[in-house]
């Protein structure tokens, strides 16, 4: 970097400081009450972001709030809302009307007890790879997980934890992912090449997984009474899915889900157009809090860039680099770093990919490499941070802490050892040359 661009280390910890209060508040406070449900998510951002607003300094008051709603006010984070308020209707109106028990009825019935669990999450890995994007996999398959685990009594973050995997493989491998676009093109690398090397990664990662999956999955033999599902409410769930494979935009897919439901119901069952009006208020309702912490994390991710705390964090996390085998676990360290601040598995790519691309030229590595660990490193942290977008989603559709996910992500935990494993033993090799 150049030293116009340099941040003090003092000026670096006062950008960086609201990320440790939150976790104070949040992280540290539940681990030692013993409990993740007592301390509001929200109530940590909150206090977080009013830190962060006065950590801005020089600046009016309506400035720094200005700064904070920019954030709060990205496009990318309205887009979401518009997911989150759609998911929630269209989950609580299949809900309300039958459609995913029928589902869940009809999977019962065809598979057994003990493959269900692993099922669903080749199925999500599949979805995943055809769609590209792990929040349109969340959307289609977590309320089927909700019900699926409700339905044999098991633990609904264990089902849901199963298609968050599902949804990451895809979100790695997916030549349409947009985690993939902006780790090729940072890298000046082609995608084939780039799947070619995180295949070496994200397969074993997912055949351990499975096979834990496989292994810790037997869900019992209770079922819902599967003669009283109505073949036809599947119609409106089995639309979802083929539309989000198909690569229809998410919000069309849910407006497909929710316009079918309610015109099968009306056919179909006996549930009047008011009710389902009530069920889809509800549902929305039940995504406020999901909202309220999206916009509250959004704002202050986007006070600590304006303080230079990303840009901190790169010239710590990049100043010391030792061989071959230190730049890549530098280039994986500052994705993962900036993914935590940026709760953005493509911003973080953006951010860090010109760095990156210095860093694999001055050490010689392979830029399809770079691009596999800028790829694979943020989507492990994507997927283990309870206020990423994906986390955040599952959990209000499913009702549970996103926390809870935590001790279930298996194919990300594998993936971190893969990764490692690849850095220390420098598989796949790849000449320089192929790619530039």
């Amino acid at each position: 970097m150049d030293n116009k661009q340099q941040i003090s280390t003092r000026k670096g910890i006062i950008a960086l400081s609201p990320i440790a209060v939150f976790l104070i508040l949040y992280l540290v406070v539940s681990i030692a009450i013993n409990d993740f449900y007592k301390m509001p998510l929200a109530l940590a951002f909150i206090v977080a972001s009013l830190w962060g607003v006065m950590s801005i300094k020089r600046v009016p008051l309506t400035e720094r709030i200005e700064i904070f709603s920019r954030g709060a006010a990205n496009s990318n984070v309205l887009y979401m809302i518009w997911i989150f308020i759609l998911a929630g209707a269209f989950s609580a109106l299949a809900k309300g009307v039958g459609s995913i028990e029928a589902t869940v009825a009809l999977t019962m019935s065809v598979l057994p007890s003990e493959f269900i669990i692993p099922s669903m999450f080749i199925a999500a890995c599949f979805i995943s790879l055809s769609i590209g994007t792990s929040v349109g996999t969340v959307v289609a398959l977590t309320p089927f997980a909700v019900e699926l685990a409700e339905a044999t009594g098991n633990s609904i973050a264990f089902f849901v934890a199963v298609v968050l995997c599902g949804s990451f493989f895809g979100d790695n491998l997916s030549f349409i992912s947009d985690t993939t676009i902006a780790a090729t093109r940072s890298q000046n690398c082609k995608m084939n090449e780039k799947f070619k090397a995180n295949l070496w990664i994200a397969v074993p990662a997912a055949v351990i997984a499975l096979i834990t999956f496989s292994i810790l999955g037997n869900v019992g033999s209770s079922v819902i009474n599967i003669d009283a599902a109505n073949p036809w409410l599947i119609v409106p769930y089995l639309l979802v899915i083929i539309t989000a494979i198909f690569g229809v935009n998410v919000l069309l897919v849910l407006t497909i889900g929710i316009v079918s439901c309610i015109v099968i119901a009306l056919f179909c069952t006996d549930v009047h157009i008011i009710d389902m009006c009530s069920h889809m208020g509800i549902g929305i309702d039940g995504m406020g809090n999901l909202i309220i912490v999206t916009l509250l994390a959004s704002g202050l991710l986007e006070v600590i860039r304006h303080n230079g705390g990303i840009q901190y964090l790169i010239q710590v996390l990049t100043r010391r680099i030792n061989g071959v085998r230190g730049a890549q676990a530098c280039i994986s360290l500052v994705v993962s770093v900036v993914n935590v601040c940026t709760a953005n598995n493509t911003i973080a790519i953006i951010t860090v990919g010109q760095i990156a691309r210095r860093i694999a030229q001055q050490f010689g590595l392979s830029p399809r490499n770079v691009a596999s660990l800028l790829d694979t490193c943020s989507c492990i942290v994507q997927c283990i941070i309870p206020y990423g977008a994906q986390a955040l989603l599952a959990a209000g559709i499913a009702g549970v802490t996103p926390v809870a996910f935590f001790p279930y992500l298996y194919y990300a935990w594998a993936l971190a050892l893969m990764v490692a494993l690849s850095i220390i033993f420098r598989f796949p090799r790849y000449p320089i040359a192929s790619n530039q």
